[in-house]
C-alpha cells in the first residue's frame, strides 16, 4: 500500500493575483500611452478617477483597517489643494511638485489635529472630525489673499501650454494612483499591517498582544490624511480653480464611503470596483439632478442589505478570488510516494496446519 508524504509551505500569491498584476501592468502601460492618441476629455475623466479612488482608499484605511470611521477626511482633501496652490501660486514651485509637498504638508497638520480627534471614540469621533472640516473651511473662506470665499485660479499654469498640462497631469495622476495601491499592498502585507487588522477588529485583545494600538491609530491617521491631500492637490491641478465649498465639501467623504461600502469595505480591490461605478454613474446620470442622488442612496441601500460585504466581498467569498491577497495560506504539497509496511497475514493463511485443504 502506498501513501503519499505530504509537507506544506506557506504562500500569498495566488493565480488570479499573478493575472491582476499582469492586467494591471497593461492597463498602466496603456494609460501612459493616452496623451499621443486619446482625447482630452479621456484625459481629464482619468485624472478624476485617481482623485476619487485615492481618497477612497485612504478613507478605507482608516476606517476599513484602522476602525476609524471619519466623516470629515475632506478637511485633508481640501488642505491639500490649498497647499498646492499656495506652493505654485506664491511659492515659485511647479504645481507637479507640489502635490507631493502637500501630502507632506497635510501629514504634519494632523498631528495636532489627531490630539484633538482621538480625544473623541465612536461617533462622537466621527462628528468631530466633520466639525473640525467645517472649521477649516470657515477659516480659509474668511482668508482674502486665498481668494475668500469665492475661490482662486491657480495661476502657475497658464503659461504651460495645454496639451503639455494635460499630460503631465495624467501622468502625475497614474504615479500617485500607482504608488497608492502598491504602498498600501505592501503596508498591509507587513507586521504592521497585521497588527492594524488585529486592531481594527478587537482593539483590547491586540494591546493584549502587544500592539500599540495608539501608534497605530496615529500612523495610520497621517498615512490617511497625506493621502487624502495627494487627492486634492491632484484634483484641483487637473481642475485649475479651487474654492472652500469646493474643497470642504463634505460631499467628498460621502462619496468616499459610497464607494468603498458598494465596493467592499475592508478590501484593496473594493475602492477600484466602487470607484469605477460610482464614475460612470456620475458620469452617465447625473443630469438627472435630484434623481441621481436618489439612484446613489438606493443602490447604496440595496447594496448594504443584499452585499454587506460590499459587491467585492461577495465575490472574494463566492469564487475564492483575491487579487491582492495580504493574508497567508497553507498549501500542502505531495513529494512522493513512500511504501508502507506489508500488512499482516491472517493466522489462518500463515500457518499451515490451519490451511484449507
Amino acid at each position: 500500500m502506498n501513501v503519499s508524504k505530504r509537507s506544506f509551505e506557506i504562500r500569498r500569491a495566488t493565480r488570479a493575483s499573478r493575472v491582476a498584476v499582469f492586467v494591471l501592468l497593461i492597463v498602466a502601460a496603456l494609460v501612459a500611452s493616452f496623451p499621443y492618441w486619446a482625447g482630452r476629455d479621456t484625459l481629464r475623466d482619468f485624472t478624476q478617477i485617481a482623485a476619487y479612488l485615492v481618497f477612497a482608499m485612504m478613507w478605507n484605511l482608516l476606517a476599513g483597517y484602522g476602525g476609524l470611521v471619519s466623516i470629515g477626511q475632506q478637511v485633508y482633501f481640501g488642505i491639500g489643494g490649498y497647499a498646492m496652490l499656495v506652493l505654485a501660486n506664491y511659492g515659485g514651485v511647479s504645481p507637479f511638485v507640489a502635490v507631493p509637498i502637500a501630502g507632506a504638508i497635510a501629514a504634519l497638520i494632523a498631528v495636532p489635529v489627531s490630539l484633538v480627534a482621538f480625544r473623541l471614540e465612536g461617533g462622537y469621533f466621527a462628528i468631530g472630525t466633520w466639525v473640525i472640516a467645517e472649521v477649516v473651511r470657515l477659516t480659509v473662506a474668511n482668508v482674502s489673499w486665498l481668494g475668500g470665499g469665492s475661490g482662486t485660479s491657480l495661476t502657475a499654469l497658464q503659461d504651460v501650454p495645454r496639451s503639455l498640462r494635460e499630460s503631465l497631469t495624467l501622468w502625475l495622476a497614474l504615479a500617485i494612483v500607482t504608488a497608492s495601491i502598491g504602498l498600501l499592498y505592501g503596508f498591509l502585507r507587513s507586521k504592521r499591517g497585521l497588527a492594524l487588522t488585529a486592531m481594527r477588529d478587537n482593539a483590547v485583545a491586540a494591546n493584549s498582544q502587544g500592539v500599540d494600538v495608539k501608534r497605530a491609530r496615529l500612523g495610520v491617521y497621517l498615512v490617511s490624511a497625506g493621502g487624502a491631500a495627494l487627492a486634492g492637490g491632484l484634483y484641483f491641478v487637473g481642475n485649475l480653480r479651487i474654492s472652500p465649498d469646493a474643497a470642504f465639501s463634505v460631499n467628498w467623504t460621502a462619496f468616499a464611503i459610497f464607494i468603498v461600502m458598494i465596493g467592499g469595505l475592508g478590501t484593496l480591490e473594493g475602492p477600484i470596483i466602487g470607484t469605477l461605478i460610482f464614475f460612470l454613474l456620475n458620469k452617465f446620470l447625473s443630469d438627472f439632478g435630484t434623481w441621481y442622488l436618489i439612484g446613489l442612496g438606493t443602490l447604496a441601500i440595496v447594496v448594504t442589505m443584499f452585499f454587506p460585504q460590499g459587491l467585492w466581498g461577495y465575490v472574494s467569498r463566492r469564487f475564492g478570488l483575491q487579487l491582492f491577497p495580504v493574508g497567508r495560506r497553507v498549501v500542502f504539497l505531495d513529494t512522493g510516494p513512500s511504501v508502507s509496511p506489508a500488512p499482516k497475514e491472517s493466522a489462518d493463511s500463515a500457518d499451515p496446519l490451519h490451511a484449507a485443504p
